[in-house]
C-alpha cells in the first residue's frame, strides 16, 4: 500500500506497516491461537488512547457539508443503472429485501438508519455473529461479490443525502460496539475513512480469531483502535487529504490491489 499523507503529514503507511509485522511477542500469538481459551482475557475494559475529540475546520465546516451534498447527489444518479443491476441479482441471490437496514451510531451519539445491498441470508443462524470474516456462510454468492469490490456500501450515498452520514469519516459503529469517546463525536460518520483503508481486509484478519472471542476482541480491542484512527485523521483531515482519501479507496475497491491483512496480535 503506498503512503497517503494529508497536506499536515499524517500518514497512514506508519500504522499499516505496525498492523502488518510478521512477529509478535509470543504470549501474543499464544493469546490468539492457544488452545486454552480461558488464557485470554479481555476483561470487558476498552483500550483507552486518551484520544480528545476535536474537528479540524474542514472536519466541521459547512462547505464539506457541500461537497458531501453535491457528490452524493451526483454519485446516486451516475450509479442509478448499477443500481437496479445490483438490485435485481440481490433479489433473486436468496430470498428477503435487496436493502438491508440497520441501527447505527452517529453524530453526537444519535442513532440512524444505515442503508447497504444485503449481501447475508435474511434469516441467519440463530447464534450468528454480529461481525463477519472471511468464510463466513451466511454471506450469499451475490454477496461476496458485492462485499469483495465494497458494492454494498453505496446505498449510504442516501445517507450522505439526508444528513446522516459523510462521504469521509469513521466508519458508523453498531450501538454495542461503539466506544465511549464515540457519544461525543462532533462530525458524522462515513462511507470510508483513514481506519476503513487500512482495515479494508479486516474480515482476513478475523480469520485469526476463535469465533468465541470475536465479538469481544472487536469491541474491547478493535474498534477503540479504530476510533482512534479516524479521530486523529478528523484532527487534521482537509479538503486535500479527503479527496486523496476517497480517490485511494476508488483505488484499491477497483483494482483490488494485494493487502497483508492487520495482525490482530499488533493491538492486543
Amino acid at each position: 500500500m503506498s503512503s497517503f499523507e494529508t497536506s499536515r503529514s499524517l500518514s497512514v503507511q506508519p500504522i499499516w506497516n505496525d498492523f502488518s509485522r510478521k512477529s509478535a511477542a509470543p504470549h501474543r500469538e499464544e493469546r490468539l491461537r492457544g488452545a486454552a481459551a480461558s488464557a485470554v482475557a479481555y476483561d470487558e475494559q476498552e483500550t483507552d488512547f486518551g484520544v480528545v475529540i476535536t474537528g479540524s475546520d474542514w472536519s466541521l465546516s459547512a462547505v464539506r457539508r457541500v461537497m458531501d451534498l453535491t457528490l452524493s447527489f451526483f454519485g446516486l444518479v451516475m450509479f442509478s443503472p448499477l443500481f437496479g443491476i445490483l438490485a435485481v441479482a440481490v433479489r433473486f441471490s436468496s430470498p428477503g429485501p435487496v436493502i438491508f437496514r440497520q441501527q447505527r451510531v452517529g453524530r453526537m451519539g444519535q442513532l440512524f438508519t444505515i442503508y447497504k445491498f444485503r449481501t447475508m441470508e435474511a434469516q441467519p443462524q440463530p447464534k450468528g455473529l454480529s461481525v463477519t470474516r472471511h468464510g463466513d456462510r451466511r454471506v450469499t454468492a451475490v454477496g461476496r461479490l458485492l462485499r469483495r469490490y465494497k458494492l454494498d456500501e453505496l446505498p449510504q450515498l442516501v445517507n450522505v443525502l439526508f444528513g446522516d452520514m459523510s462521504l469521509v469519516g469513521p466508519r458508523p459503529k453498531l450501538p454495542d460496539h461503539q466506544h465511549r469517546q464515540a457519544q461525543a463525536m462532533p462530525f458524522r460518520p462515513g462511507i470510508t475513512g483513514a481506519a476503513t483503508l487500512v482495515f479494508r481486509c479486516e474480515e482476513e484478519m478475523l480469520r485469526q480469531i476463535p469465533e468465541e472471542q470475536i465479538e469481544a476482541f472487536c469491541k474491547y480491542k478493535l474498534t477503540p483502535y479504530k476510533t482512534h484512527l479516524d479521530f486523529v485523521y478528523a484532527e487534521r483531515a482537509t479538503f486535500r487529504s479527503d479527496l486523496a482519501l476517497m480517490l485511494r479507496t476508488a483505488q484499491v475497491c477497483v483494482v483490488r490491489s494485494k493487502a497483508r491483512p492487520p495482525q490482530p496480535s499488533a493491538i492486543l
